[in-house]
C-alpha cells in the first residue's frame, strides 16, 4: 500500500503591536483558519511602552497553502486592526550571510567552521576585508574573497563597492566579525538591524582600543563580550547576546586576551544563530530574545 508524503511549509512570523486584548486569540484563530498547526508560540508584553511582541511557529500543508492569500488577509484582517508591524520566514529559504573582517582571524575561523559543519544554516556568498591578510582562510573554506581597501581618502567610494557586492548577492544580512571600521549611515540605513558586531568587552565599559590593558589594569574580576545589532551610536546599538568568563590577579594581559577572544567566538556565533533564528525583535534600541 503506497502512503502519500504530505509537504509541510514550516514558517516562522515575528509580530509587535500596541498591547491590547484579543491578540493572541485573533491571530492563532486566523492561522488555523488557514489550515496551519501552530507548534510554537512565545510572547511578551512590556508594559512600560505597551507594546505586544510575538513569536510563532506554523506548520502548513505546502499543496494546500498559499502564502500570497495567507499575507493579503493577514494584513487587512489584523495587521491594519491591531496596528502590526509583522514580518515571516519559511524553512524553506537559506538566508544569505555577508562577512567583513580585517586581520584578526579567531571569529572568522569560528564562523565558517560552524558553516561548513552545518551547524550555521546560512549561505556565505563572500568575505569583505579591508586587508588581504586573511584570504588564505576564505581560500581554505572555498569562499570568496574582497579586498577592498578602506581610507579616509576612498571610505565612500569603497563602500560603494561594498554596497555594490551586498546588493548584487541579495545578501541578507552582514556580521562583522571583528571588523575594524566604522560603519557609514548609508550602510546602515540600508540594513537596519541586519548588521551584527562582535564588542571585546561587556557593554557599557572599557570601551577604546585596548579593553583588555584597561580591564587587567583595573583588576577586574570578570571579562565579557558583547554582540549587537549596529546604529549609527558607536557600540550603542541593541545587544543580542552577552557573556563573561572570570579571572583573577593571577591572570597575565595574555591570559585576559585568550578568553576575551574565545568569548567573542561563542558569543558571535549564539548571535548569529538568534538572528536566522527569528528570534531576536528590535525596539526602542532594545532587543526581546525569545527562547
Amino acid at each position: 500500500m503506497a502512503f502519500l508524503k504530505i509537504r509541510i511549509l514550516k514558517t516562522t512570523f515575528l509580530i509587535n503591536c500596541p498591547d491590547q486584548p484579543g491578540i493572541i486569540c485573533n491571530v492563532t484563530g486566523f492561522i488555523q483558519s488557514q489550515g496551519g498547526n501552530i507548534i510554537y508560540l512565545d510572547q511578551h508584553v512590556d508594559k512600560q511602552a505597551n507594546i505586544f511582541f510575538m513569536r510563532l511557529v506554523s506548520d502548513f500543508e505546502n499543496d494546500r497553502f498559499s502564502l500570497t492569500n495567507f499575507k493579503e488577509q493577514f494584513e487587512s484582517q489584523l495587521a491594519e486592526p491591531y496596528q502590526m508591524k509583522w514580518s515571516y520566514r519559511t524553512d524553506g529559504e537559506t538566508p544569505k550571510m555577508a562577512i567583513f573582517v580585517s586581520k584578526y582571524n579567531h571569529c572568522l575561523y569560528d564562523l565558517l567552521s560552524r558553516h561548513k559543519s552545518k551547524e550555521l544554516k546560512v549561505e556565505i556568498p563572500f568575505i569583505i576585508s579591508n586587508h588581504i591578510d586573511l584570504k588564505d582562510i576564505a581560500d581554505q573554506f572555498d569562499i570568496p574573497f574582497y579586498h577592498i581597501p578602506v581610507s579616509k581618502e576612498n571610505k565612500v567610494e569603497a563602500e560603494e563597492k561594498q554596497l555594490a557586492l551586498l546588493k548584487e548577492k541579495e545578501i541578507d544580512f552582514i556580521v562583522l566579525a571583528r571588523y575594524m571600521q566604522i560603519v557609514s549611515a548609508k550602510l546602515i540605513d540600508e540594513y537596519a538591524n541586519k548588521i551584527i558586531n562582535i564588542h571585546h568587552s561587556f557593554l557599557p565599559a572599557f570601551a577604546g582600543a585596548k579593553p583588555y590593558h584597561a580591564a587587567f589594569k583595573r583588576g577586574v574580576k570578570i571579562i565579557g563580550a558583547t554582540s549587537h545589532y549596529i546604529t549609527e551610536a558607536l557600540d550603542a546599538g541593541p545587544i543580542i547576546e552577552q557573556d563573561v568568563t572570570t579571572v583573577t590577579h593571577s591572570h597575565s594581559i595574555d591570559d585576559f586576551i585568550i578568553k576575551g577572544r574565545d568569548l567573542e567566538k561563542i558569543v558571535l556565533a549564539r548571535a548569529v544563530k538568534l538572528h536566522l533564528q527569528g528570534k531576536t525583535m528590535v525596539y526602542n534600541n532594545k532587543t526581546v530574545i525569545f527562547s
